[in-house]
């Protein structure tokens, strides 16, 4: 079977994926590496359009853990014009009996690799829908990740058009607002964070990187396959909608703020980070905002990583709004 060279289109095509925004945004996809972020695309529904692995990895799971050639299920890899088949899932251990009271639990058998499982059981559920799967040469699927150690697959995913409004319909009792955040693990920290917290969307503004730089992707854990990022240009604009729906939209500051366990984050908010290095542009932005919070840092550090940041404010919200009172008397949370 042909595999496909470093030069060739779909690869070249891949690349630009990998590192150009503006080609995620004129091809409306973007790249997730690795098993996990693969079965996340998947259980998201998201439309994977093509998964491309890495043709040394395929060869190497053709045999058996025994060294015995793998039985020929469907489980089909495309090149140029052929395909060939992989070790299918059908290889994975047979299911043991449960460990005895007290004893120690199962280990993986010897010459086994859960995560090659797991990505076998993935191809297949690729081919079952119809997604087309490219072998790559040697070499060239880590010259095209950018990772140091790539994982041994790639896909291509539709990005999904999200709106305000689309944050409006799950909700708007939570929303989270990056203004400048420029690194992509701090991006992608933060969505984690607003998806782990049940907020109902993300929204990007002015120069913050693109949420679906594959850094960023890694860092969400999946999380931008499962809630709303919009990208709004203007922050201004975007916190006068965030307003308008009563939201109370609250700025975050190193020092000066409210103490934010103090303040009351049941009803609908809007929190709102700023650049690293930064924070928010005061000046141009207290006109759009209700409020500021700060975390106290007891330690003396100067200030907190701003996905921690958003860690630590959601999580907070959350816990408040479990602990309300309800009527007649009660908590939520409590019995």
């Amino acid at each position: 079977m042909s595999q496909l060279a470093y030069r060739h289109q779909r690869v070249q095509l891949l690349r630009r994926l990998v590192r150009s925004r503006r080609a995620r945004e004129e091809l409306g996809c973007f790249v997730v590496e690795g098993v996990n972020l693969l079965e996340e695309a998947l259980e998201a529904k998201a439309t994977v359009q093509a998964v491309y692995l890495d043709g040394e990895w395929a060869s190497r799971r053709s045999v058996s853990a025994e060294g015995e050639p793998a039985s020929q299920a469907p489980v089909s890899v495309e090149g140029e014009r052929a395909s060939r088949r992989l070790a299918p899932p059908a290889l994975a251990p047979p299911a043991l009996a449960p460990p005895a009271p007290g004893g120690a639990p199962h280990s993986q058998p010897p010459g086994r690799d859960a995560s090659a499982d797991r990505l076998e059981g993935l191809l297949a559920r690729c081919y079952g829908e119809g997604v087309r799967v490219f072998e790559l040469g040697p070499g060239v699927l880590a010259r095209v990740a950018g990772t140091v150690t790539p994982q041994p697959v790639l896909a291509v995913v539709r990005s999904r058009s999200y709106g305000l409004e689309d944050i409006r319909a799950r909700g708007g009792s939570l929303v989270v607002v990056c203004l400048d955040v420029r690194d992509p693990g701090n991006a992608g920290t933060v969505v984690r964070s607003a998806w782990a917290a049940g907020a109902d969307g993300v929204v990007c503004c002015g120069s913050t990187v693109d949420p679906y730089n594959p850094k960023a992707v890694r860092a969400s854990a999946g999380a931008v396959l499962h809630i709303p990022v919009v990208q709004v240009a203007a922050a201004a604009e975007a916190l006068e909608v965030l307003g308008q729906w009563g939201l109370a939209r609250w700025g975050t500051v190193a020092v000066g703020g409210e103490d934010y366990a103090r303040a009351d984050l049941r009803a609908p908010i809007a929190l709102v980070f700023g650049n690293e290095s930064n924070g928010l542009p005061l000046p141009s932005l207290a006109a759009h905002l209700d409020g500021l919070l700060s975390v106290p840092m007891p330690g003396g550090a100067g200030s907190l990583n701003v996905g921690m940041a958003a860690a630590v404010l959601c999580f907070e919200a959350v816990r408040q709004r479990r602990c309300a009172p309800q009527p007649g008397g009660g908590q939520k949370g409590t019995k």
